[in-house]
């Protein structure tokens, strides 16, 4: 039953400001018809030299802001003024319970509160790694390959440990959105969600996507891997009977053009999905009718090519003279015209960075949720338009939907 918010918040801020029960507690999504300052907060209490500090870091589009606030009237402060942004979404746990908070559309809070086994111990070290989605020593990590038997990050996988929580974050924050707005819906045990992952290969983020959706977020899912190869489907598949998963995660061979799924998915990732194959990807999901789409593209040669073969218009011959400029140039040029026509087919997209460009340099991620119907005209079919005509393209994506 929902209860008043005002009342609630007021209950979840003597747990925020309790420095020798609260554990952890993150605020994510938005109310309807707002946004915060921020899109993701994470709460914690550190011992620092000059006592103990609620540790308090915030998450922007691009990068996240960390300030240490002393217990007492400095903690309050903050914790205030973060209670007042207009977040959906409010996960808090302590060492006896943990409690989820959803503003509803009228603006009141459903909360689920949830006693635990036995208490929990409280890491307050200011120097130890950011609080993970999923731990370092969790067996998925271990299956993958990725950390060792002991339950640590390999040395040589640390990239790919950051990009795994890293895309984490944004799939837990857009899923809850979607969720929250009413654009993606509430799954079941009897009805799960449906994840594909188009092009998938060896299946880390398939995999993690699963055990945190599942582990961490209580949410029923059913999860498709989709891959070319005989051999990564064969792969991913020994891997899922080892975790025990192998009833709500399953591989198939096909492209991604050809891959037949019934029922349609209400998620579709396509993660580094090689030069036009993102193109594939993102066409799929507007056939489905995808719900939410998360797409990070990888190389961009399509719309580099044609830019060789096409005189500059002007004045844009600076920023093609040199091959450096030309190439992260067509990356632009790629990544916006398919935001556009997402756009234009019916989805709110933001192009954000996922991942620090010294994990990898292809950290773009295209982050789309269904909200209509396709657009026939008016200011974004104006600026697609002109856009594609100056520089003489012909978009993958375009032929596609177009057929």
């Amino acid at each position: 039953m929902s209860e008043p918010l005002l009342r609630v918040l007021a209950r979840m801020r003597g747990h925020l400001l309790d420095p020798d029960a609260l554990v952890r507690a993150v605020a994510s999504g938005r109310q309807k018809g707002t946004t915060p300052q921020y899109r993701r907060v994470e709460f914690r209490y550190v011992d620092l030299k000059g006592g103990r500090h609620l540790q308090i870091t915030a998450y922007d589009q691009t990068q996240a802001h960390t300030s240490n606030h002393a217990v007492g009237e400095a903690a309050r402060d903050a914790v205030d003024d973060l209670l007042d942004q207009p977040f959906a979404n409010w996960h808090v746990e302590t060492t006896t319970e943990s409690h989820q908070v959803r503003v509803t559309k009228k603006l009141e809070a459903v909360v689920h509160t949830a006693e635990r086994a036995q208490p929990v111990a409280i890491e307050r070290g200011h120097d130890r790694d950011k609080q993970r989605l999923l731990a370092a020593d969790d067996q998925v990590f271990r299956e993958l390959g990725i950390s060792d038997a002991e339950g640590r990050i390999k040395p040589s996988r640390q990239a790919k440990f950051r990009q795994v929580e890293e895309f984490l974050r944004h799939l837990e924050t857009t899923i809850a959105d979607a969720i929250e707005r009413g654009r993606l819906r509430r799954p079941t045990p009897e009805e799960p969600l449906r994840i594909v992952d188009l092009g998938c290969g060896n299946a880390y983020l398939t995999f993690a996507a699963h055990r945190f959706l599942t582990g961490e977020r209580g949410l029923p899912v059913h999860v498709i891997g989709a891959d070319v190869k005989e051999q990564s489907r064969e792969h991913n598949t020994a891997v899922a009977e080892r975790l025990g998963i192998e009833a709500s995660m399953e591989f198939v061979v096909g492209s991604i053009q050809d891959v037949v799924l019934d029922p349609a998915p209400d998620v579709v990732l396509a993660l580094h999905a090689c030069d036009t194959a993102t193109d594939d990807a993102l066409a799929r999901a507007v056939g489905w009718g995808a719900p939410v789409v998360l797409a990070a593209p990888c190389c961009h040669h399509d719309i580099a090519a044609q830019m060789r073969r096409s005189p500059t218009p002007s004045p844009y011959a600076m920023l093609t003279r040199h091959g450096i400029l030309r190439e992260r140039l067509a990356d632009t040029l790629t990544d916006g015209v398919r935001a556009g026509l997402m756009r234009l087919h019916g989805y709110k997209v933001e192009v954000v960075q996922f991942v620090e460009s010294q994990h990898t340099p292809r950290n773009t991620l295209l982050r789309c949720i269904r909200t209509g119907g396709p657009v026939t005209g008016g200011s974004v079919r104006a600026e697609y338009d002109d856009l594609v005509d100056t520089w003489a393209l012909t978009p993958r994506l375009a032929t596609l939907l177009e057929a």
